[in-house]
């Protein structure tokens, strides 16, 4: 079944798999992203290439106005939106807490937790059957929220602060599951352990998951077409009985 799906952060590593991945099945992508054009639009022409459809939508999900212009433009290019990607999410250079910065720990809550909650609350929006689309009542559909093993490892001496974000995001992950059941609204989140994606260097480690491979049970990183596959089964039907799970994608760490 042919769907169209909302994915934050989809310019780059994960975001940008899951959204080739949909291509794939043929399906309609709106692919959120927050500075880089270039990426995006390559990501966009991969999407076609792969058979499927997308446009790249510019917007910083902790601004409210520009979730909801995000969701507001793939509706208006593919009609409703059946599946909703949470991705976006930034880290910061490895601190303790003791060192970071209120700029720092402002902007990781930010974009990490009320961009995250911003982009559920828009999708509880503009999927659920209990309220009215753009032709009718919504159909329903999966939100698939990005957290991370981190969430349960803690990142000490790292990233508690990003950590802690991801910490909420597993919380709301199994509330919001049982608050959007009945208006036939799975909610899950993925949880990556070391994936070898861009945001290692956007912490100023660009070798992260390669330098930490020793420590996973897998004695690799994993990619992001794996995290990716994790995505897609639970945007799929296949995975029409599942809701308020969180799938570890760490490779056993």
């Amino acid at each position: 079944m042919t769907k169209n799906v909302l994915i934050t952060g989809g310019g780059r590593g994960i975001g940008r798999a899951a959204a080739i991945q949909c291509g794939r099945r043929g399906w309609s992508v709106g692919v959120n992203y927050a500075r880089d054009d270039k990426a995006a639009a390559e990501t966009v022409a991969a999407v076609e290439a792969a058979g499927g459809n997308a446009i790249a939508i510019k917007g910083d999900v902790a601004v409210e106005k520009d979730v909801i212009a995000m969701f507001d433009a793939t509706i208006q290019a593919f009609g409703a939106i059946t599946g909703v990607v949470n991705n976006a999410g930034i880290v910061a250079s490895g601190s303790k807490l003791a060192d970071m910065s209120l700029n720092r720990l402002t902007r990781m809550f930010a974009v990490n937790v009320t961009g995250a909650y911003l982009v559920a609350r828009e999708a509880a929006r503009r999927m659920g059957t209990d309220r009215d689309g753009p032709h009718g009542l919504n159909r329903g559909g999966s939100l698939v929220n990005l957290s991370s093993a981190a969430a349960r490892l803690g990142s000490p001496n790292e990233y508690v602060d990003y950590a802690g974000a991801k910490g909420a995001i597993d919380s709301m992950t199994i509330g919001l599951s049982k608050e959007l059941a009945p208006v036939s609204i799975r909610v899950n989140a993925i949880r990556p352990g070391l994936i070898d994606t861009e945001i290692h260097a956007s912490g100023g480690v660009p070798d992260r998951a390669f330098r930490l491979a020793a420590q996973v049970p897998l004695a690799r990183p994993g990619t992001a077409d794996e995290v990716a596959n994790a995505i897609l089964w639970l945007l799929s039907d296949e995975s029409s009985y599942v809701t308020g799970a969180l799938i570890d994608v760490s490779g056993g760490r």
